[in-house]
C-alpha cells in the first residue's frame, strides 16, 4: 500500500513543480519517486501476504511482480517524454501528472482483492487516459480518439458493473475470497452464470480482445505515440493481471463454462489481428493491430494450465512491453524527422542510423517470437501451456498466425536494410533514445538466453 500512496503523493507532487515553473525537476523527481514505489514493493515481497484495509487490496507476489513492471515501463516511457510534448504546452507537469495517477490505476488493477477496488482502479487508469488520448486540442484525430475511447470505456465500464453487481447478487458479496468460497458450494444460479458472461465482456473490451477490438486500432493511432505506447503496455498488463487473478482465483471450479469462450475468443483474436496487421502500410497501425494478435497470445494463460498461468503471463507481457517500447520510441524518431509514420518512412534507416535500426530489429524479431530473443521464450511458454491443456486446434491457429506475424513485422526490417533511401534527412537522437534503447534490447537477448532469472520472481 505504501506503493500506492507514493505514487499519489507524486503525481500531486509534479502538479506543484509545474505550478511553480520547476520543468527542470519533473523528470527527476518522478524517476525519484517511481524508484521509490518499487522499493516498498520489493520490501513488501519479504512479508507474509495478508488481504488490506477490510480485504480490499492483496500485494502477493503475483501482485508485486506485475506492479514492479508496470512502474518500471512507466519509468522507461518518462525518459522518452523529453522534449516530446515541448511543441503542445509549457505546462509539462500536467502530462506527468496524468500518467503518473494512470498509473496508480494500474497498480490497484493488479492488486484487488474486492470488485469495488477493481472498478475504482480502471477508472483511475482510464480517466486519465481520456485526457492524454485527447492533448492534441488541435489535432482532429486526436479528438476523435478520444471521444471513441471515452464512449468505448463508458460502455465497458457498464458491462463491468453489471457483471459485478449479478455476482453480487448470486453471492451476497464484492470479496474475492467469498466468492471463492460461494462458487465451490456449487449449484450456482443463472444470474451468476450471467454475471461472469458480463465481466468477460467488460474485460475484454479493455485489452482489446475480439470481438470488442474495434475501437483499439482508431484510438491506438490517433493518440500521442508515447501515450499509444504506454496504453498498449502497462493497461494491457495491469487488465492482464486482472483477469487471469480473477479467473485463476475465483472461478475455476466453472471452468467448464468459460473455458470455451476464451477458446474462441482467443483465436477470433488472433485471426483478426494478425490479418490486419499484414495489410497496413502505417507502422502505426500495424503496431496498433499487432497488440491485439498479442492479446490473443496473452489469452492463453487463461485456457492453458494453470499451473504455469502466472509465470507464462508474466514472462509474456514482460516481452511484448520491451520490445513495444523500443518500437515505439524509434517510431517516435521517425515521424518527427520523416513526418511520416508508414513503413516508407523507414526506407534506408540502416544506412542514416546503423545501432538505432539494429536495436529495432532486435525488437522486432522478439514481437515475431524469434529464438535469443524474450519474444520467443514468451511464446514458447504460451505455446507449452495450451498444449498441457490439449487445445490442439487453437495451438494450431496460433502456430499458423504466429507465421503470418513473422512476415508484417519483418516488413520494416526489409525497409531499413534493403529498400533505398528516399531522402536525405539527419536523424536527431538524443541520449536519452538511446539509453533506453540499448538498455531494452540488452534486455530483450538476456531473457531471450537467460530466462530463468525472471520466471523464478512468481
Amino acid at each position: 500500500m505504501a506503493a500506492i500512496i507514493t505514487l499519489s503523493l507524486l503525481a500531486i507532487l509534479v502538479l506543484y513543480l509545474g505550478l511553480y515553473k520547476a520543468q527542470k525537476f519533473l523528470l527527476p523527481v518522478s524517476l525519484i519517486g517511481l524508484a521509490t514505489a518499487i522499493g516498498f514493493l520489493v520490501r513488501d515481497w519479504q512479508l507474509q501476504a495478508e488481504p488490506a484495509y477490510s480485504g480490499m487490496i492483496l500485494f502477493d507476489h503475483f501482485a508485486i511482480a506485475f506492479a514492479i513492471l508496470c512502474i518500471a515501463v512507466t519509468a522507461v516511457l518518462l525518459l522518452l517524454i523529453k522534449g516530446y510534448f515541448d511543441d503542445l504546452s509549457h505546462h509539462l507537469a500536467e502530462y506527468y501528472s496524468l500518467l503518473l495517477f494512470s498509473l496508480t490505476g494500474a497498480i490497484l488493477v493488479t492488486a484487488y482483492h474486492n470488485f469495488a477496488l477493481l472498478f475504482m482502479g480502471i477508472e483511475i487508469m482510464s480517466v486519465a487516459l481520456y485526457i492524454l488520448v485527447g492533448i492534441r486540442k488541435k489535432d482532429f484525430a486526436s479528438n476523435e480518439a478520444a471521444l471513441k475511447y471515452f464512449i468505448m470505456g463508458a460502455f465497458s465500464t457498464g458491462f463491468l458493473l453489471f457483471g459485478i453487481t449479478l455476482i453480487y447478487g448470486a453471492s451476497g458479496s464484492f470479496d474475492l475470497a467469498a466468492i471463492r468460497d460461494y462458487v465451490a458450494l456449487g449449484q450456482l444460479p443463472m444470474m451468476f452464470y450471467g454475471g461472469v458472461l458480463l465481466l468477460i465482456v467488460g474485460l475484454l473490451f479493455k485489452v482489446g480482445a475480439a470481438p470488442f477490438h474495434f475501437w483499439t486500432a482508431d484510438v491506438y493511432e490517433g493518440a500521442p505515440i508515447l501515450i499509444t505506447a504506454y496504453m498498449s503496455t502497462v493497461v494491457k498488463i495491469a487488465s492482464f493481471a486482472a483477469l487471469l487473478r480473477l479467473f485463476s482465483y475465483c472461478f475455476i471450479p466453472v471452468s467448464e463454462f468459460w473455458t470455451p469462450l476464451f477458446l474462441v475468443i482467443s483465436g477470433l483474436t488472433l485471426v483478426i489481428g494478425n490479418l490486419s496487421a499484414l495489410v497496413q502500410v502505417s507502422f502505426k497501425r500495424m503496431l496498433a493491430y499487432s497488440s491485439i494478435s498479442h492479446a490473443g497470445y496473452l489469452l492463453f494463460a487463461l485456457v492453458g494450465s494453470q499451473d504455469v498461468a502466472a509465470n507464462s503471463l508474466f514472462m509474456y507481457v514482460t516481452a511484448y512491453a520491451v520490445a513495444t517500447v523500443v518500437a515505439f520510441g524509434v517510431l517516435i524518431i521517425v515521424k518527427r524527422t520523416t513526418g511520416s509514420d508508414h513503413f516508407e518512412a523507414f526506407n534506408g534507416l540502416s544506412k542514416k542510423n546503423p545501432l538505432m535500426s539494429l536495436l529495432l530489429t532486435v525488437a522486432m524479431l522478439s514481437l515475431a517470437g524469434i529464438p535469443l530473443t524474450a519474444g520467443f521464450i514468451g511464446k514458447f511458454m504460451m505455446f507449452s501451456s495450451l498444449m498441457s491443456g490439449t487445445h490442439i486446434a487453437l495451438l494450431v491457429v496460433a502456430i499458423i498466425n504466429a507465421a503470418i506475424g513473422i512476415c508484417y513485422y519483418l516488413r520494416v526490417v526489409i525497409a531499413m536494410y534493403f529498400k533505398p533511401v528516399e531522402n536525405e534527412q539527419v536523424f536527431q537522437v538524443g541520449i536519452n533514445y538511446y539509453l533506453v534503447f540499448i538498455i531494452l534490447g540488452v534486455v530483450t537477448l538476456l531473457l531471450g538466453i537467460f530466462p530463468n532469472s525472471l520466471l523464478q520472481l512468481i
